[in-house]
């Protein structure tokens, strides 16, 4: 007689830790190529969440977020990440032109007690895919970006994490009454992130 076998996507907090790390990464990539932060030809294209990705070929942008998310996986595995910012600025000015917030809650009683939890990864992947769908489109809910811009990202982490020598104290580099647009949240059972992008209003608008 035909069996069949039911199987279990388990989620632990290292595993769950890497696929949040994984995603901001692949998330910065499309924010900067999407924002033309840097040249689209800078830019290569790979598959991933079922999607064409870009990912930037700029040896120190790789450099910078193969870094970082190395961090936030530590970061998150341990609890302590609370929110992570891609902040985009004025190159002249340094003005703060954009905010791409990615909160994060944490589930608690896996960090302590190391539970598991369950969810399938298409889920996860689908919920991703959502999201970078609308990183992708961000170009018809936000302003034109009509000037060399640079970024920065700050993780706000509790308040007891030694950060690195390579991280220093900043201010929250905040909008004056900004626009913002919420985007889709995804959760993998262990940490819950959300989605929000703020903006500087367009002089146009202003002037209605």
């Amino acid at each position: 007689m035909a069996s069949r076998t039911a199987s279990k996507d388990i989620i632990t907090l290292r595993g769950s830790a890497a696929i949040v790390s994984e995603f901001f990464g692949y998330a910065a990539n499309s924010i900067l190529y999407n924002r033309a932060v840097y040249p689209e030809e800078s830019f290569t294209k790979v598959k991933k969440y079922g999607l064409t990705m870009l990912l930037t070929q700029d040896e120190g942008v790789k450099t910078f977020i193969a870094s970082l998310t190395s961090q936030l996986s530590e970061w998150l595995e341990a609890g302590k990440l609370q929110r992570i910012v891609l902040v985009i600025m004025s190159k002249a000015t340094n003005e703060v032109l954009e905010r791409w917030n990615f909160n994060i809650v944490t589930d608690a009683e896996v960090v302590e007690k190391g539970a598991i939890k369950e969810k399938s990864d298409k889920e996860i992947m689908r919920e991703i895919q959502a999201i970078m769908r609308q990183i992708a489109s961000c170009i018809t809910y936000l302003p034109c970006l009509d000037e060399p811009c640079v970024f920065d990202v700050l993780a706000y982490t509790d308040t007891d994490v030694d950060a690195p020598g390579t991280w220093v104290e900043s201010d929250a580099k905040l909008i004056s009454n900004p626009q913002m647009v919420k985007l889709h949240s995804f959760d993998t059972k262990i940490h819950k992130v959300d989605s929000l992008v703020s903006y500087k209003k367009d002089e146009w608008d202003e002037e209605e």
